[in-house]
């Protein structure tokens, strides 16, 4: 019978050699195969050497095709002989602060709505103030995407916009000076390309996902927003006093959205009655716009100047009569002659979209040449920079007849117009 203390010995030896014979974990260098390596360097460099070739055929239609747009030839109108003012000094002018660039953005809306309260302002308080475009990007920007959400998409989402819903944005969201919100955070001019594209391939990502949480997107929204123009404030500081932004449009500027009325002259709505203008950047639908006859609309833009009102005024700019090396904005005969305008040619330009929704400006002052009505735009895009008087541009009135497409202004500037409005 073996014993106890043999077994026990066998077991002690059988789990030291068990010990010894287990693997250990050691580090090496691995091993390559030089031809292997070889041929993939060759690859990579042949990759390389196509991808230059394709880079540099790229590069070289991206500068010729950018050349070619900069020496594209543009049908234009002569204007050599034309009598034309002068200057800003000939106008007769409603009090306006100097004009200021959107540089790279579509955001024109912003920047002519914020120049018409800021006179606004001025007119009604008395109060010498540059008011903040970006604050009512911002939060204009949070208002399409829920209305983007909502509609699962199938709500106009751009830079574009139109004043009445920059005001209806000022009266939920409230204003800032400008000092207080410059909207620049990566740029010392205004610059949008990134910021638009970020936001526009973030929402329609919810078309792939189906997920059309609302408060998911617009946190997602607004951390984009925060990232390229920064979070606007919650509090501000005027005077003595501290003020929310809605505060602060109430009660210093003294705002009330239910103040403006927008006009829209068209046939295709009947006439003294209310109705939407039908345009892209009218992206919330709104119908409060009048619409009336073209000759008590271009009626009322000379009566308002002459009260000391300015107003937003939106239409065409790409048109062979306005140019803006020369600060200046008419129609050629060759298009139509003066004596022909009226409602149905201002119509078919609608209709076939030779006039189209393009740009949103500041009229502030009219003076007379000749026979001729002459108004003074406050313009923030390239035109208004591009002539002699950096920021303004001279509208002959048969320009604004066919061309511009609505306005907006105080509703004191507009006497017994809206007695006649059918609700």
């Amino acid at each position: 019978m073996t014993s106890p203390k043999y077994l026990l010995a066998i077991f002690l030896l059988a789990a030291a050699t068990l010990q010894a014979q287990q693997d250990r974990a050691v580090y090496g260098q691995p091993v390559f195969d030089e031809d292997n390596e070889a041929l993939k360097e060759q690859y990579k460099a042949r990759e390389a050497v196509r991808d230059s070739i394709t880079g540099a055929i790229i590069s070289s239609r991206s500068e010729a095709e950018t050349e070619a747009k900069r020496n594209h030839p543009w049908l234009l109108m002569d204007l050599a002989d034309l009598e034309r003012p002068a200057g800003p000094a000939d106008f007769e002018q409603v009090w306006h602060r100097p004009p200021v660039a959107q540089y790279e953005t579509g955001t024109c809306w912003s920047f002519c709505s914020t120049s018409f309260l800021e006179a606004e302002v001025h007119r009604r308080v008395g109060l010498e103030i540059k008011l903040a475009e970006m604050h009512t990007v911002y939060w204009e920007y949070v208002e399409k995407a829920r209305r983007f959400v909502r509609e699962r998409g199938h709500s106009n989402f751009g830079q574009g916009s139109e004043t009445g819903n920059a005001l209806w944005i000022i009266a939920k969201y409230g204003a800032v000076p400008a000092e207080e919100y410059t909207g620049l955070v990566d740029w010392d001019k205004h610059q949008h390309a990134g910021l638009s594209a970020e936001l526009e391939a973030s929402l329609e990502s919810l078309h792939g996902t189906g997920y059309w949480d609302e408060a998911t997107a617009l946190h997602m929204v607004q951390g984009i927003l925060d990232k390229h123009l920064g979070p606007p404030p919650e509090s501000i500081r005027h005077g003595r006093k501290n003020y929310t932004p809605v505060e602060f449009a109430r009660k210093v500027l003294r705002f009330d959205t239910d103040d403006y009325v927008h006009v829209i002259s068209t046939l295709a709505k009947p006439f003294w009655s209310r109705g939407e203008w039908v345009v892209p950047d009218n992206w919330w639908h709104d119908s409060s716009y009048v619409n009336v006859p073209l000759a008590d609309w271009y009626a009322l833009i000379g009566s308002a100047l002459a009260g000391g009102y300015s107003m937003t005024i939106s239409g065409d700019v790409s048109e062979p009569g306005i140019q803006g090396v020369l600060d200046v904005a008419v129609v050629p005969d060759f298009d139509i002659p003066r004596s022909h305008i009226n409602q149905a040619a201002r119509e078919l330009r609608y209709v076939n979209r030779s006039t189209e929704d393009d740009h949103c400006i500041h009229l502030v002052g009219r003076t007379k040449l000749g026979d001729d009505d002459w108004y003074l735009i406050k313009d923030s895009g390239r035109g208004g920079r591009a002539g002699e008087h950096w920021g303004y541009m001279f509208y002959r009135e048969d320009y604004v007849r066919l061309k511009m497409m609505a306005f907006t202004l105080h509703k004191d500037a507009v006497g017994d117009l809206l007695e006649r409005v059918g609700e």
